[in-house]
């Protein structure tokens, strides 16, 4: 029997992404940009100008109808009908156990459309189980994740790149007045696009969400334009290292089918004032009361390595915990990483070691996150 390997999918700026000579990983099933040249530049120009990342391989679920909000309080963790049109939020969507089958941003497009945005591993997985939970409810769903590319502008520079893709002073006016976590609808380089302030770097950025037909069109846009504000196109290693400073976390790392929402800190994401009766509610309602037996936390490193995913966190010989995520962090200069430990030893400022492949190194919990940019 012979042993057949799954193609691995490309988004619509697959060629982009090898003109501009990029190395290539598999992602969650996609042949993503790992990094276009040095990622210590990549995650760099996020930090001081702007950074430039293809997202298409996240998903597009749209929910619209009288119902879609109460569907939605239904399948997800979060309260949506108390949502403002225009709005972001960020939730969880959880199994019967209470544990997390994958994180993702919400968006209220209109009072009766709401658009879910999964991971990119999890996208076939969310849409399918969208669509048995709100089966019975008088709302439509529409998978767009096939049709749909998500751009990311992100770094100091974004919004003044962004605002250069509008045709008039008032569309450009509508980039730089849009808050954090809202989202619009407007016209961009000449095509209908939907702008969000959202990101996964710890930087002020942008989401653009279009039809894959013009995202090349897009993509190249936003490269002419960048380039006058120093914009760099990053790979998926800048991405990770970024949102790690950003103390934010990566689905099949510090969340998965294993962990609650409680046991990652995401107790208040989870709505228990809604009428709703969510799927995993039960179980978490018997949680509440709880204390976790271990907690999501920041650790940094008081030497030179890093830890890494897999490693063991040690007190007093004895092995409390786990990395999830680590590296050494390029804007701080010292290694941080994310990990779960025994509650005990989960206080700010407690000392822990960390098995380095048989050497132990020192390393403090600190608070997250590690880096915020400067307002």
């Amino acid at each position: 029997m012979t042993e057949t390997t799954q193609e691995l999918k490309h988004t619509a700026l697959h060629a982009q992404h090898a003109e501009l000579g990029a190395n290539f990983t598999d992602f969650g099933g996609w042949d993503m940009p790992l990094k276009y040249g040095s990622e210590l530049a990549e995650h760099r120009a996020v930090r001081s100008t702007a950074g430039l990342f293809d997202l298409s391989h996240m998903g597009e679920v749209y929910l619209s109808g009288p119902q879609a909000g109460i569907a939605l309080n239904t399948a997800l963790a979060g309260n949506f009908t108390i949502m403002k049109v225009g709005k972001a939020k960020y939730s969880l969507i959880l199994n019967e156990e209470g544990k997390i089958i994958d994180d993702l941003i919400v968006y209220r497009l209109e009072e009766e459309k709401f658009l879910v945005v999964p991971n990119a591993g999890n996208a076939d997985v969310v849409a399918a189980a969208l669509e048995e939970r709100v089966a019975g409810f008088d709302v439509q769903l529409d998978n767009a994740s096939a049709r749909q590319s998500l751009i990311a502008v992100q770094g100091p520079n974004a919004e003044a790149i962004v605002a250069k893709l509008a045709a008039d002073e008032a569309v450009a006016q509508s980039v730089t007045e849009l808050k954090y976590y809202a989202a619009a609808n407007l016209v961009l380089g000449g095509m209908d696009v939907l702008l969000a302030r959202t990101g996964y770097t710890g930087e002020d950025g942008f989401e653009l969400i279009i039809e894959n037909e013009q995202a090349a069109e897009l993509w190249s846009k936003i490269i002419t334009i960048g380039a006058d504000y120093e914009l760099v196109p990053c790979g998926l290693a800048a991405r990770d290292s970024l949102r790690l400073e950003a103390g934010m976390p990566l689905y099949g790392n510090e969340l998965s089918l294993e962990r609650t929402p409680f046991d990652a800190g995401f107790g208040p994401v989870v709505s228990f004032k809604k009428e709703e009766d969510f799927v995993g509610r039960k179980a978490l309602e018997a949680l509440r009361e709880q204390s976790p037996a271990r907690k999501l936390v920041g650790l940094k490193g008081l030497g030179k390595r890093a830890g890494r995913g897999g490693y063991a966190i040690v007190k007093d010989g004895a092995t409390v915990g786990e990395i999830t995520s680590g590296q050494p962090s390029p804007t701080l200069g010292y290694p941080v990483a994310l990990g779960y430990v025994d509650a005990q030893f989960s206080e700010v400022g407690t000392e822990l070691e960390v098995d380095l492949r048989g050497k132990t190194l020192p390393f403090v919990v600190v608070e997250l996150p590690f880096y915020t940019r400067a307002k």
